[in-house]
């Protein structure tokens, strides 16, 4: 794991120390590229607490307080050469070195201006538009991990219905862009899958592991069983 936001306290996992700034995460890929190790997976943990390390060091270089200071939007454009810095070195572990690369963000609810629609809300990565539409193209899979959630709706009198939320607790992946989220994957994956690394690592290897879930799961009845 590189970190930048402190969120692993309760995992156990090889880490890098808490990055406080842009350099501490390019030290860290530097590391993994140029050192002997065994490590097959790198995590970025998280996207827009690295925004924040970014944009601390674009305002650095320029000489700002803040990156809304250079003016015009024009912090946001220079942001993105350290975010293809960041981009480059991950495809250098990637292509040279066989490691796996995990990038995680926050999720916010955007406002999307859909040409042929009304506008509507969505979910998309917490970063600026910029920097988002830059780490979606590079991914060759963008997941929204949620909570599968039910409607329920209840009549509560003079016509009057008060729908609630139910949660079920089962966590899933949305793989496909939906009007709801943001998604894409190049493994023809089925729109939903379990938030599960294993069978997203069977889908990798070409294999159907949902048909196996739904196999060992589906009860079993004998032909007596059917017509009883």
């Amino acid at each position: 794991f590189i970190p930048t936001e402190d969120g692993l306290n309760d995992i156990d996992c090889e880490r890098f120390p808490l990055a406080t700034g842009y350099a501490d995460v390019l030290g860290a890929l530097s590391a993994l590229y140029s050192e002997e190790h065994e490590y097959r997976t790198v995590v970025l943990d998280s996207l827009d607490w690295l925004e924040r390390l970014i944009w601390a060091e674009v305002c650095a270089k320029r000489g700002v307080e803040s990156i809304e200071d250079i003016g015009y939007g024009k912090g946001y454009v220079f942001a993105l050469t350290q975010w293809r810095q960041i981009l480059t070195g991950l495809d250098a572990l990637r292509n040279e070195r066989g490691m796996q690369v995990v990038l995680i963000a926050h999720a916010q609810i955007e406002k999307f201006a859909n040409p042929e629609t009304d506008t509507y809300d969505r979910y998309s990565p917490r970063l600026q538009k910029l920097a988002s539409a830059l780490v979606q193209e590079w991914c060759d899979e963008v997941l929204f991990a949620t909570y599968r959630v039910l409607t329920k709706t209840t009549k509560e009198g003079f016509d009057r219905k008060r729908t609630q939320g139910v949660g079920t607790g089962e966590r899933i992946i949305r793989t496909t862009e939906r009007p709801a989220h943001v998604a894409k994957n190049r493994l023809n994956l089925p729109d939903e899958i379990p938030l599960d690394y294993r069978v997203y690592a069977a889908f990798v290897r070409g294999e159907s592991p949902l048909a196996t879930i739904d196999t060992e799961t589906t009860p079993t009845t004998t032909p007596e069983q059917e017509g009883a």
